[in-house]
């Protein structure tokens, strides 16, 4: 017997419009995740994106027309946006530096068991907590001589020559917002490391400890190997992120002195806001999102190259 005699008849073929609803089904339950997304995420993004291309400052009534590339032949000529893009650059490299390496100690200490732990995670966490706008001003506050014991603590030190506000000194006012930020963001490392930590097989530092390896020889062999996906991914979120991060920056500096503490982000607040050139602030929001999709692309590049090797 042939297996279509012994299976029996063919069940009936459905109509086309019931293959239809059958298929666009499931994007009928995801339709109003797509609408939220499209309409809070892609509305404003295209919007913004086509300011770049025109003429919108909010107090000239006849603004809004086409001006094509004028913003971006500006841009490429304006002094302060290329100061900005250099001090983003100290500024993202420093707190993400900083950031990780206080996050991965904390990580590696909190993972060992020890009295008190619990409390101390709690205390490790909290700064995640605190709304970026009250840790600059707390911090803001903490460099200021006079109510704060920051400077005269320093002074005492040795680092400085008298107890002054660093956020005045052209040279040294972009570590105050680099210092917040380091202490505002560490618990995002410590919170993924550890993570990360937890579900590393504890067998396998048994087995290294049995083979003789050496604490720092474990660390290099086991630690880092299981990390490095975790650390790729949050150096590179974090990264993105601290690039467009401007709260600390214009609550503890807004842009000064003299804008050395002035990066992109904060830039472009200040020709949106200050100077309401929606414009031009475009523009520069759109140059700053293609530095970091190429920046995004080559990081996932290379950690692909690294995972086809392995």
């Amino acid at each position: 017997m042939s297996y279509t005699q012994s299976a029996g008849p063919l069940a009936p073929r459905k109509p086309a419009l019931q293959r239809l609803a059958s298929s666009a089904e499931p994007w009928l339950y995801s339709a109003p995740v797509l609408v939220l997304i499209i309409t809070v995420m892609m509305v404003p993004l295209v919007l913004g994106l086509s300011y770049a291309f025109r003429d919108v400052q909010l107090l000239n009534p006849f603004s809004g027309g086409f001006v094509g590339l004028d913003h971006f032949r500006e841009l490429s000529q304006d002094v302060a946006f290329y100061r900005a893009l250099k001090n983003t650059l100290w500024w993202t490299g420093a707190s993400v530096f900083l950031q990780f390496s206080f996050g991965l100690i904390l990580a590696l200490l909190l993972d060992k068991p020890f009295a008190g732990r619990g409390v101390v995670q709690a205390l490790v966490f909290l700064p995640w907590a605190v709304p970026t706008f009250l840790a600059g001003l707390n911090w803001a506050w903490m460099f200021n001589p006079v109510i704060g014991p920051l400077p005269h603590w320093m002074a005492s030190l040795g680092l400085l020559s008298a107890p002054n506000n660093i956020l005045s000194d052209p040279h040294l006012a972009m570590w105050g917002p680099i210092i917040a930020n380091v202490w505002w963001g560490i618990p995002f490392f410590a919170i993924t490391l550890l993570a990360a930590l937890q579900a590393i097989p504890r067998d396998l530092y048994e087995a290294a400890s049995i083979d003789g390896a050496t604490p720092l020889q474990r660390f290099t062999s086991i630690t880092v190997p299981f990390l490095a996906p975790t650390i790729a991914i949050t150096v590179l979120l974090r990264t993105v992120w601290i690039a467009n991060f401007a709260d600390l920056i214009i609550v503890m500096t807004n842009g000064g002195p003299a804008d050395r503490t002035q990066i992109v982000a904060s830039y472009i607040f200040t020709q949106a806001f200050k100077r309401l050139d929606f414009g031009y602030a475009s523009a520069i929001a759109l140059a700053l999102l293609v530095l970091l999709l190429a920046y995004s692309m080559i990081i996932v590049i290379m950690r692909q190259r690294l995972i086809e090797k392995d």
